[in-house]
């Protein structure tokens, strides 16, 4: 009977959760839910010199948002230190690791040998066979694992294929540093074996690392687990992924107003294939990723196609969830528009009543926010240029010519009122887009905006009054109320 599935995914604390991460998490989680498994988070902060709680707060802040669910505590790898040494001396007593005493100087004279004799720099073994009593007097040692000199090392990958290292080319590596603190190498072994992890799920970044830590694993008689190195994500030019081409941490994607549902569908895209569809619903996700759909070739990072693709997800969103949303983004977009960290009640109703038109051609939920500006904004809203230069004399003058008919209008709701401006634009020989323009202008400050009509009635009839009669109160003496005017 084969073991249950378990990923894991394991961050280092360094920095924030970037876009190649988030990718990893959303993999080892399809994954593992695919086969009905689970899906393990481990921070690996053994550096404690670049390790901080920010960086720990930004990774579960990250994944949480993203919808990315990890089972179980989180697993914090420092902690295991101990686990870690006991793990390294029970090799030692088994004589599969030893004791080196090279000094710093000795292992400096190695590599540069290596680069004179154009080889890679490797351990050269001196005190694999030698006696500890030879030790220099206060010299405290390293332990080192004592690797198979000849044969092969094979991993097979789910996405790599077959790999062979010759192992002569892999060297003793260091399991316990000379001040008792485990080694990466070591670490993830353990930890990975004690967490029951079947599947490791990572960057083809670390696939040599796969074979040095098979041999751990033989080493300590364990079995190894599955492995699926999957490329790294490139730019839209095919060079490493740099902050240029979308390098950025997963709290940066939702300030500019990506949806998770979104990346999620994005990332899952980004080197794995599944025929031509590319919307999926989580359930879609989860029921068809496997790793062999996972292409060996580095996956290309394209802002263009997020965005359009979370313009679909905004407009299939529930009005009510945008505005959440949008809320959500307050403490980081309000302050530079004048909002604070909430939507009072009338202003929320209003964003809902507007939201069919605000985000239909919006890509993301920033350029929701700036197209609802004429809701929250000073009342007349100052005037781009363009508006600026349509509210001529003769369009204030129109503007003055309709508000007599608009004051009239009951109820205040989008059909009545393009009645009202239709009749009016008729009956002076007007094209409807000769009274519309100048409304739009004067009520938002923008030539563009959602429908008019639904603008008017989200903003009510008083305020739309108050905003025209502004507009319209510079309007030149010669009065424009008709074409021929």
């Amino acid at each position: 009977m084969s073991r249950p599935v378990v990923t894991r995914f394991a961050p280092s604390p360094t920095g924030f959760l970037h876009i190649g991460g988030a990718r990893t998490a959303l993999f080892n989680w399809l994954y593992a839910r695919h086969l009905g498994g689970r899906m393990l988070l481990r921070i690996e902060d053994t550096d404690r010199e670049r390790s901080t709680e920010a960086a720990i707060g930004a990774i579960l802040d990250g994944l949480s948002w993203l919808g990315i669910e990890w089972d179980g505590d989180v697993v914090y790898q420092f902690a295991r230190a101990a686990r870690h040494r006991e793990a390294a001396e029970s090799l030692l007593a088994a004589g599969r690791a030893y004791h080196c005493y090279a000094t710093q100087g000795e292992l400096e004279e190695m590599r540069e040998t290596a680069r004179r004799e154009g080889r890679p720099p490797r351990y050269d073994g001196r005190w694999r066979d030698r006696d500890p009593a030879e030790a220099p007097a206060g010299a405290k040692p390293v332990i080192r694992l004592r690797a198979p000199g000849e044969g092969e090392t094979v991993v097979e990958d789910h996405v790599q294929g077959r790999v062979v290292w010759q192992n002569r080319d892999l060297d003793d590596l260091v399991l316990l540093r000379s001040d008792g603190t485990p080694t990466y190498m070591l670490a993830v072994v353990v930890d990975d074996h004690d967490m029951g992890v079947t599947h490791v799920i990572r960057g083809d970044d670390h696939l040599t690392n796969a074979a040095r830590q098979t041999q751990i694993y033989d080493a300590l008689g364990w079995e190894t687990p599955e492995w699926a190195h999957i490329p790294l994500i490139h730019g839209p030019d095919g060079a490493k992924l740099s902050k240029r081409h979308g390098a950025l941490g997963i709290d940066a994607y939702r300030e500019l107003g990506y949806l998770p549902a979104a990346l999620r569908n994005y990332l899952v895209r980004l080197g794995w294939s599944y025929g031509n569809q590319e919307i999926f619903s989580d359930a879609e996700m989860v029921a068809a990723f496997d790793l062999p759909q996972i292409g060996r070739s580095p996956a290309r990072f394209d802002f263009a196609k997020l965005e359009n693709l979370n313009g679909h997800y905004l407009r299939e969103a529930p009005d009510e969830e945008i505005v959440a949303a949008l809320e959500g983004l307050l403490p980081v977009l309000g302050p530079a528009r004048g909002l604070g960290r909430g939507f009072d009640p009338a202003l929320r109703a209003k964003l809902v009543q507007a939201m069919p038109g605000l985000k239909e051609r919006a890509k993301t939920l920033v350029e929701v926010l700036d197209s609802a500006s004429f809701l929250y904004g000073p009342s007349p809203p100052a005037l781009d240029g363009k508006a600026e230069a349509l509210l001529d004399g003769a369009a204030r003058a129109r503007l003055a010519g309709i508000l007599p008919g608009l004051a009239e209008v009951a109820p205040w709701e989008a059909p009545e009122i393009e009645a009202v401006v239709r009749s009016f634009a008729e009956g002076a020989g007007f094209k409807l887009g000769q009274v519309a323009q100048p409304l739009r202008a004067a009520l938002t400050g923008r030539t563009t905006s959602p429908g008019l009509f639904d603008v008017m009635a989200v903003l009510g009839q008083a305020e739309c009054l108050a905003r025209i009669r502004a507009r319209a109160a510079s309007a030149e003496a010669r009065p424009a109320l008709s074409a021929a005017g």
